[in-house]
């Protein structure tokens, strides 16, 4: 994979940490804004990026770059993609892969149109801890519960009360709970249970975006919650019940560090299947596999998760009355 980064924000440097680690992936460029060119020319100097640059042409006229990764803010992923697959690169987009289901299939339209291979980068489905934890649950009988809390007071949350509208917490860029947080919730119990038969988002609106939330998902014979707060904390746990006993995830569900599988005697056991410290490791693992083997068939499986997720997205958000982009 040759690979053209797109943006510099906190979650390619994170990235960058753990990309040297594949040695498939060739760094060929990153591109972000003029007020960006001294932290990108520091990320290419730290990480070996071939080249750094502030015009997206370039990474889109290089005929050496094949896949770029789009880490921009949310509203910038439908637009960046579209041209990139316009010019014949495969896109890995951060999520939430767009603002709504429209834009993601239209995106899934023209990448199979121009022959190239679209993805979500949404960490949990591709950790082998949760590939774990979708066995595990057949040792506890009948579910009948699932509460997700991603909760996590934001550090852009004071100056959004002082009318300081940063993108975390702006409707035009995608901003809220919801698409910020409470969807790895959403992408962690769709990708176990699949879509649900109702959607509802109970959501505390300032200033027209979600600031923290309550989603419900009803599939009939089980009750879902996914609570994500921007505007509070508390502990950070997903617990699924069932009625032998329940499986337990300390921590976010972007992460999946470990998890825990207790009974109804309350005997327990700690598992952790991970095979590499940073939750990135795994999807960029098989973006790489899936690019170099052309295999569309998984790239398909993996879009009709994301259709799913942005489809209850949509749903969601029309329950509590917010609109974005």
């Amino acid at each position: 994979m040759k690979l053209a980064i797109i943006g510099s924000g906190m979650i390619v440097h994170d990235f960058l940490t753990m990309a040297l680690d594949i040695p498939e992936i060739q760094l060929e460029m990153i591109v972000g804004t003029n007020r960006s060119s001294d932290k990108m020319q520091l990320l290419k100097d730290t990480y070996g990026i071939r080249q750094v640059s502030t015009r997206y042409e370039d990474c889109l006229n290089d005929q050496h770059i094949d896949t770029v990764y789009i880490a921009l803010p949310n509203h910038l992923h439908f637009s960046f993609a579209k041209q990139a697959i316009l010019n014949k690169k495969n896109v890995i987009c951060e999520k939430p892969f767009t603002l709504n289901l429209a834009e993601m299939k239209e995106l899934r339209e023209l990448a199979l149109a121009n022959n190239v291979l679209l993805f979500e980068a949404i960490t949990n489905q591709y950790l082998t801890n949760y590939k774990k934890i979708k066995e595990a649950i057949s040792t506890i009988g009948a579910i009948k519960i699932i509460e997700c809390n991603y909760s996590q007071y934001s550090s852009r949350y004071d100056a959004f009360k002082k009318g300081d509208i940063l993108p975390a917490f702006n409707p035009k860029m995608g901003g809220g709970a919801l698409m910020d947080i409470n969807i790895y919730n959403i992408h962690f119990v769709t990708g176990i249970f699949g879509a649900p038969k109702e959607v509802n988002y109970l959501a505390n609106v300032e200033n027209v975006i979600d600031t923290s939330g309550i989603l419900s998902l009803d599939y009939g014979d089980k009750k879902v919650v996914c609570i994500g707060a921007k505007d509070s904390t508390a502990p950070i746990r997903t617990i699924i019940q069932g009625n032998k006993g329940a499986v337990i995830i300390e921590g976010p569900t972007n992460a999946i560090d470990s998890f825990t599988v207790i009974d109804n005697q309350h005997k327990s056991e700690l598992f952790d299947f991970k095979v590499h410290t940073h939750r990135m490791y795994e999807e960029f693992i098989e973006f790489e596999r899936i690019i170099r083997e052309s295999d569309v068939e998984a790239m398909m499986k993996h879009l009709d998760h994301s259709e799913m997720v942005m489809s209850i997205v949509d749903k969601g958000l029309e329950t509590a009355g917010i609109s974005l982009g």
